[in-house]
């Protein structure tokens, strides 16, 4: 176990890190930013993960309809989803070169396109429909999946937004179509994944309702970080 005694951390930044388990003692912790998948977090001995959910959901009440096992709410926050993305896109065509842009070494809008992309052909075609297919090359998948070429990512990629948010329509028909289709006990099945090494590896096991709940978290998600690193670049150009 990795242990910090008297170290000064000010500034530190902690990318892609498992920190399960770890405990913060006698800590100075002012101005700190946590984004990831964060559960059972005390501070102080107060569990304040239930109060950053439920501030969470009023700010983005569509998350409640993502969380939902009713098909009609499933549906309306898909619906929800691409209303959001569509201002978003809106916004990026207004200030050309912008979507290329990127804050504190997070992806620019364009490589976020991408990777939901990627999310889509991994997590909806591959663990919803059982789909083998390669991946589209110009996803963009995380450090971590190993053999992307393999798979069919192209490292040497890069298109416009134009080209990317083409994809994203036929993807978005593809998932709308299959949605409108499913029924409640489709939906609550074994995640028909193949039996082959593509990503993710880890979803075996999945019913359909948790692998479509990544690709539907995925979408909101993203999409938060998205508008963040958008306003972040408005206000540093306004400044």
């Amino acid at each position: 176990m990795k242990r910090c005694v008297d170290e000064d951390l000010q500034g530190a930044e902690f990318r892609e890190c498992n920190l399960n388990n770890a405990r913060l003692i006698g800590v100075m912790m002012q101005d700190a930013v946590i984004e990831g998948l964060v559960s059972n977090l005390f501070v102080n001995g107060v569990e304040v993960m239930v109060y950053v959910e439920a501030e969470l959901d009023r700010r983005y009440p569509v998350r409640r309809l993502l969380r939902s096992d009713d098909l009609s709410e499933l549906r309306r926050g898909w619906s929800q989803l691409r209303t959001d993305w569509a201002a978003t896109v809106a916004r990026l065509r207004q200030s050309p070169g912008i979507e290329h842009r990127s804050v504190n070494e997070e992806w620019s809008a364009v490589q976020t396109l991408r990777h939901l992309v990627f999310v889509h052909d991994s997590w909806f075609r591959r663990c919803c429909l059982g789909s083998t297919e390669l991946f589209t090359p110009m996803g963009l998948g995380i450090e971590c999946v190993p053999g992307r070429q393999a798979q069919g990512l192209d490292p040497s990629a890069d298109p416009t937004l134009e080209e990317v948010l083409a994809i994203r329509d036929e993807q978005a028909v593809e998932l709308e179509r299959w949605l409108d289709a499913l029924t409640p006990e489709q939906l609550q099945e074994p995640a028909p994944i193949p039996d082959n090494d593509m990503w993710p590896p880890y979803a075996r096991g999945r019913s359909v309702r948790q692998c479509l709940g990544t690709v539907l978290g995925e979408e909101f998600e993203h999409h938060r970080y998205c508008v963040r690193d958008l306003d972040l670049i408005d206000r540093s150009v306004a400044g």
